[in-house]
């Protein structure tokens, strides 16, 4: 039995608008890059010796109704005015052998960076934690940042985030994907 373990994974972004709920999430899939493929949800892990690359990269390597797995932050509104975002937050180990961690989170009110901070902030902590790094969790991010990063165990977090602000009568949809490539 052949294991389905990605080789390559790469971040992507959308938003979209449209008078149907439905179709303004295709217009973020498409924003995204990501509109023809089948995807499958999966949780949150970043595979031992894979590979993060560009989106640019990463959209040549995946064909129309392939099945992918995409990690998928996704929020929508009708609401007029209201500032939605979604974020996947990414920590990778400095041992490319070793996994690491991946997290989604939705919010409604928070910017890019707050959003993206915090998803960033909970894939750090799930990653710390199973490789045995303390970190204090009434620390502010920026302390324990410096504190993983002083560990010498995780080599990189970083985010991709999508907000937008709702229209009246206009569904918006905002994404954020780890989308993950089998060779």
């Amino acid at each position: 039995m052949e294991l389905l373990v990605p080789q390559k994974m790469f971040l992507t972004k959308g938003v979209g608008r449209h008078k149907e709920k439905l179709a303004s999430f295709e217009m973020a899939l498409r924003d995204a890059g990501i509109q023809a493929v089948n995807y499958v949800h999966v949780s949150s892990i970043f595979p031992p010796n894979c590979k993060l690359i560009s989106k640019e990269q990463g959209l040549k390597l995946i064909r129309p109704g392939e099945i992918t797995f995409i990690v998928m932050a996704k929020n929508q509104t009708d609401e007029a005015h209201r500032l939605i975002s979604a974020s996947v937050g990414m920590a990778i180990p400095a041992d490319p052998s070793s996994y690491g961690y991946l997290s989604e989170h939705q919010a409604c009110g928070a910017t890019d960076e707050e959003c993206g901070e915090y998803a960033e902030d909970i894939a750090a902590q799930m990653l710390a934690t199973t490789l045995g790094i303390p970190f204090d969790q009434d620390a502010s991010w920026d302390e324990r940042q410096d504190m993983w990063k002083l560990s010498d165990k995780i080599v990189r977090t970083t985010h991709i985030t999508q907000s937008a602000i709702g229209q009246r009568g206009v569904w918006s949809t905002v994404l954020a994907a780890a989308v993950s490539v089998l060779e």
